[in-house]
């Protein structure tokens, strides 16, 4: 192994191991006002988005994060320059898109296998026009989040749904009961997509009863449910659902 590579090995090494110790102070310090893992949050935007930002480079989020944002509710950071510089580190891993990246080792194929018979994916999840509407489209997941995200949400639990997924159960003033996610709730109305599929909109004059649950639906546990082989290959297959899939 040259010399080049050694160094790119350790550097990509150090990047990481920043990025870990970045994301546990991200969740510490960040998450009041954006959301976990860098989605958006009650206050603050998504970080971890796949779209156009004003701050891009390294020393911009640098200093947006020491200095705080003028005009905005982003105050300065108190947190010493080294904290600082690891949660840029987290920022930047998220935002480093999966189909970027090399392929992570594993079987494409098989893991296609996993994602639509023993994982069950498929049940609540779009693909290529085939599948669930319960969860996210994941036709395009890995041109929108990075490896990371993809296996933090298949192995860690969320403490709070995302923003158009939250599951409700409905009782109507007939008795009927409705299990779904809650897609769009007023003063009047709301949205539910049941589990069969249907988006179903409901006066709140016809509701008798609602439950709210802050769990999302998403199992956490595919590392522990999944063979460590059928797990390395549905995280291959994830990591290539992009316009660059191959």
């Amino acid at each position: 192994m040259d010399r080049l590579t050694v160094a790119m090995l350790v550097s990509a090494a150090a990047f990481a191991q920043d990025a870990e110790e970045g994301r546990v102070l991200y969740h510490r310090a960040c998450t009041a006002c954006h959301g976990q893992d860098g989605t958006a949050g009650d206050r603050g935007p998504a970080l971890a988005a796949r779209r156009r930002y004003l701050r891009t480079t390294e020393k911009d989020l640098f200093d947006s994060i020491k200095h705080g944002i003028a005009g905005t509710l982003m105050p300065a950071s108190p947190l010493p320059d080294a904290d600082v510089r690891k949660i840029v580190a987290y920022i930047r891993s998220l935002r480093s898109a999966a189909i970027d990246a090399p392929p992570l080792p594993g079987n494409v194929e098989r893991g296609r296998e996993v994602f639509q018979t023993k994982g069950r994916c498929q049940t609540c999840h779009m693909l290529n026009g085939q599948g669930g509407i319960l969860g996210p489209d994941l036709s395009s997941i890995a041109q929108e989040r990075s490896a990371a995200f993809l296996r933090d949400a298949l192995t860690k639990p969320k403490p709070h749904a995302p923003l158009g997924y939250q599951p409700v159960t409905l009782v109507t003033n007939d008795g009927e009961r409705i299990r779904g996610v809650l897609k769009n709730e007023h003063n009047f109305s709301l949205q539910v997509l049941d589990e069969a599929g249907k988006l179903r909109l409901l006066a709140r004059d016809e509701i008798r009863g609602i439950e709210y649950s802050e769990q999302s639906l998403m199992p956490s546990a595919y590392d522990r449910t999944l063979s460590p082989d059928e797990f390395r290959d549905l995280m291959s297959f994830l990591t290539r659902q992009g316009r660059q899939t191959r």
